[in-house]
């Protein structure tokens, strides 16, 4: 028998002040750590702290998915965004008002029951602003307080009024010029804004920064890159920690009953000459558990050694608690799946989720057995997978009720090339490349495992590898996108399609989901459109 339907409503009253005086949502801490009790709202990039995208709404299920249909959709301009960059947005949703991000940095602000446009921001940029590696975009906001938080492809942290746009604050995070930018959607843990950093291709040496969330004032640091008499300085050889990379461009996660933030961390420097960096190349593709209050490093656990073929470890640690224990999951771009005890980064468990042929699988303390002849080389080596890897920076989803992780798979591999290289700022320092096998050679999938094994439990092919995450519901549904526009909402429990839309364009975001006056509604892009469906 089906449960009585959990749409959360509020009254409309609070929902017009929103819009119509100019009033804000005052989004406390304590709002985003209870989080998963507001599933009408949408309060941090990947819905709770625990990262878990997934929303107890459950008005939309099975048996009416096939009904959806556009409730209102949003353009967005080029005079927004210079005409350039990809939307990879998650919007949040807080009182009624719906906060997204246009490349390459723009916030706008949209009424969430009509996609009016109440306001928008463009920050001033040089025209020549630096993003190596990567392409202009970003990925979303933070929410804390009466404020919005947003990172610019320049490397500054803005924060703005939330019922006007007007600045309140802007802090340099990083010189741009030596290849630092911020491409990621910050995270607010209680009086602090968490930022991290793309550069790694440039060469930079990585960090994570906190600030104060009123004044702009920085907090704390934590540096990727050991430097010499720090732990894990050992594991670089000469100067190469200098140039180390180690970007932490991807949002985080948090316990706030173990008071630990756990964040990812990017390949080494240069991409695939590991000749210039002797040795393990801490704290490079790894999840670090840090104390938010001091920045202090409690554990880390590094998922490739050594890395040589670009697969950084910036995918989202999803939190969960299983057997009495406290873990944490994370399907990596190196094609395994990893359980870790969250307390002290103990490894629970891993296996290979999608086509990998670099390692025989992992020892008993999670360390990769490495196949011997699977370096990048000068004539070039075939290796699955592609550096974009087995997934990406798009969001995996948990469903908690029943301990199915469900993850957007590449199935890609890639020619990989080694090449020599000097560093120079601000400038690309890649040590190599890579030749994929895309085409006919190249596919996807959306796979459901079992959270606690990551054995496979169905997939559901897709086309091409796609550059879009999932997100579970309380409805029995797992919503999705592809690279040919589409997006589809499958059941959870078979993986069958029970809808789909065509949107005119590659959908490269993570969906997300709200609600409003007592009506569900998915949410995700496909092109430059910004799309709201809903059954009424």
């Amino acid at each position: 028998m089906r449960t009585r339907k959990t749409v959360h409503a509020y009254a409309w009253t609070t929902a017009l002040l929103t819009v119509c005086t100019g009033a804000t949502a005052d989004v406390s801490y304590q709002r985003i750590v209870n989080a998963a009790s507001e599933p009408h709202a949408w309060l941090t990039h990947s819905g709770t702290y625990r990262s878990e995208r997934y929303s107890s709404l459950d008005q939309i299920d099975t048996e009416n998915v096939s009904q959806l249909k556009v409730i209102w959709a949003y353009q967005m301009t080029a005079a927004a965004s210079g005409g350039a960059g990809l939307v990879e947005t998650t919007p949040l949703v807080a009182d009624g008002v719906m906060y997204i991000t246009e490349p390459p940095s723009t916030v706008t602000a949209l009424d969430a029951r009509t996609g009016k446009k109440l306001w928008s921001y463009t920050p001033a940029m040089s025209e020549d602003v630096k993003h190596i590696g990567f392409p202009q975009v970003n990925r979303g906001v933070a929410l804390l307080g009466d404020t919005v938080y947003v990172g610019t492809l320049d490397a500054h942290l803005i924060a703005l009024d939330a019922a006007t746009g007007a600045v309140r604050w802007r802090t340099q995070v990083g010189a741009n010029r030596t290849g630092f930018s911020l491409t990621l959607a910050p995270l607010a843990v209680k009086d602090k804004i968490i930022i991290g950093v793309s550069g790694a291709e440039a060469g930079v040496r990585g960090f994570l920064d906190a600030y104060d969330a009123r004044s702009g004032v920085r907090s704390w640091r934590f540096h990727t890159v050991p430097a010499p008499g720090e732990a894990g300085s050992d594991t670089w050889g000469g100067e190469s920690w200098r140039t180390g990379g180690g970007s932490t461009w991807l949002t985080g996660s948090f316990d706030p009953q173990l008071n630990l933030l756990y964040w990812t961390v990017g390949n080494p420097a240069p991409d695939w000459n590991g000749d210039l960096r002797p040795g393990d190349n801490l704290y490079t593709c790894s999840l670090l558990a840090l104390d938010p209050d001091t920045g202090k490093l409690q554990w880390h656990f590094q998922f490739t050694p050594h890395d040589t073929h670009d697969w950084d470890a910036n995918q989202i640690p999803v939190l969960f608690d299983w057997g009495g224990r406290k873990l944490v999951a994370l399907a990596n771009r190196n094609a395994f799946y990893y359980v870790l005890d969250r307390t002290n980064g103990e490894f629970v468990t891993g296996q290979a989720y999608s086509k990998q042929t670099w390692a025989h699988g992992l020892d008993a303390s999670g360390r990769p057995i490495v196949r011997p002849d699977t370096e990048p080389t000068y004539e070039g080596n075939l290796i699955w997978p592609s550096l974009q890897g087995a997934t990406n920076w798009f969001s995996p989803s948990l469903d908690p009720r029943n301990g199915r992780f469900f993850v957007a798979v590449r199935l890609m591999g890639s020619t990989y090339y080694k090449a020599d290289v000097e560093y120079e700022e601000g400038q690309p320092f890649y040590g190599g490349g890579e030749q994929a096998h895309a085409g006919d050679d190249a596919a996807g999938a959306i796979r459901a495992l079992d959270v606690t094994t990551g054995d496979r439990l169905w997939e559901f092919p897709l086309l091409s590898p796609p550059w879009a995450g999932v997100m579970a519901s309380a409805g029995g549904l797992v919503f999705g996108g592809s690279n040919e526009g589409n997006v589809f909402a499958l059941d959870a429990l078979t993986g069958k399609s029970l809808w789909h839309f065509q949107t005119g364009g590659a959908v490269r975001t993570n969906p997300m989901g709200y609600a409003i006056d007592g009506n569900q509604r998915i949410v995700t892009t496909g092109g430059r459109t910004l799309y709201v469906f809903g059954l009424r």
